[in-house]
């Protein structure tokens, strides 16, 4: 009896004791959700990146070649013209008078004309039967001379005068895109007015873009370089967003700027909906070869500290970095990769902010679409 007593005793302390122990064991940390997409090898566009400029294939600067009040303004700031529309009207009072003073001036010297040759005619006659002299026959020949010469002179002035008047309408010279007005009807406008409007054709522009002089000597050295005018040339806007049609190169400049050691390259561009503007700044991308296999991802998942661009993928459940290098240039909004992924990993593009190295992750697929907004 009293051997079994202080068993007992001790069997409910060592209980109690076990009890605390138990309930201090932490619990088992829960998995963070993650979004995930897969990485892709895609076939990419071997594609050289620069920085170019649209340009107008025609531009017109609108003046006025006659002095004169403005009578009206005919077209709509801004607005798509047609070739020879109408623009400014000046007033032709002063320009039809001198038009019809021309015309009476042309008559009295034709009238002249006339009179002096039936007097050289006069003249000739006579002397044919010895009852002239040779001085009046002279004398009347001069004086058809000039008459003929003031006829020329008047002939001109006329000709001047009907072309004045032609300039009080001024007609659009291309089609195109107009641009805001300078002057407003009732002003005094002529040749020093400066430019009145502009016009800039729309479809096609042209695209111009400086090429370092190492990129433009490695493609002429290159042993089956193709047709220039066969490479594709594509744009992207400032918003990252690609232009749907494709360019091809027209002209290569002949010299090398000297302040920049670049070579201006022009390429034409299809314009239908006036989706391009002239004086633009755009990105270009310009095939440089045939398409190669690359890893591609979405540009979210890539994050950049003091070491370069890494990305979080999923391993075994939880979260790992890869350390990667991104190519030059890109897809739009996604990031083509050089080195760091062989395709197949699970990269984590959404959750970002709460991963962090080992944590357990719980995987849930996102669209491509979605992983690129």
């Amino acid at each position: 009896m009293f051997r079994l007593f202080p068993r007992l005793c001790v069997l409910p302390l060592l209980v109690g004791l076990s009890l605390p122990a138990r309930a201090q064991q932490p619990a088992a940390p829960a998995a963070v959700p993650v979004g995930t997409v897969t990485a892709e090898r895609k076939a990419i566009d071997q594609t050289l990146d620069f920085v170019g400029r649209i340009e107008a294939v025609g531009r017109v600067e609108i003046r006025a070649r006659i002095t004169g009040f403005l009578d009206a303004v005919l077209f709509k700031e801004g607005a798509a013209i047609k070739e020879g529309a109408p623009l400014y009207q000046i007033e032709p009072d002063l320009f039809e008078a001198a038009v019809k003073q021309a015309e009476g001036a042309l008559e009295r010297t034709k009238a002249a004309y006339t009179l002096a040759a039936i007097q050289l005619q006069r003249a000739q006659e006579l002397l044919d039967r010895n009852s002239g002299t040779v001085v009046a026959r002279d004398q009347a020949r001069a004086a058809l001379d000039q008459a003929k010469g003031a006829v020329t002179g008047d002939e001109a002035n006329l000709q001047t005068a009907r072309i004045n008047f032609g300039y009080t309408q001024i007609f659009a010279p291309i089609a195109g895109r107009i641009g805001r007005t300078s002057v407003t009807k009732g002003n005094v406008v002529g040749p020093d007015s400066g430019v009145l409007t502009s016009i800039v054709s729309q479809d096609p522009m042209y695209l111009t873009f400086p090429v370092s002089q190492r990129e433009f000597l490695r493609y002429e050295k290159g042993g089956e370089r193709p047709d220039r005018s066969k490479i594709a040339v594509r744009i992207r806007f400032s918003d990252g967003t690609a232009y749907g049609e494709v360019g091809r190169i027209d002209f290569v400049n002949v010299s090398v700027d000297r302040s920049t050691d670049t070579v201006i390259v022009r390429a034409t561009m299809p314009n239908p909906t006036d989706a391009l503007r002239d004086g633009q700044l755009v990105r270009v991308d310009l095939q440089a070869g045939q398409p190669e296999q690359k890893v591609v991802v979405p540009q979210s998942a890539l994050i950049a500290d003091q070491g370069g661009v890494y990305v979080f993928i999923v391993e075994d459940g939880r979260a790992a970095t890869r350390r990667v290098k991104p190519a030059p240039g890109g897809s739009g909004p996604d990031a083509v990769i050089a080195e760091g992924l062989s395709g197949g990993e699970l990269v984590i593009v959404d959750g970002l902010q709460r991963v962090r190295p080992g944590i357990l992750v719980q995987a849930t697929p996102v669209s491509q679409s979605a992983s690129r907004i």
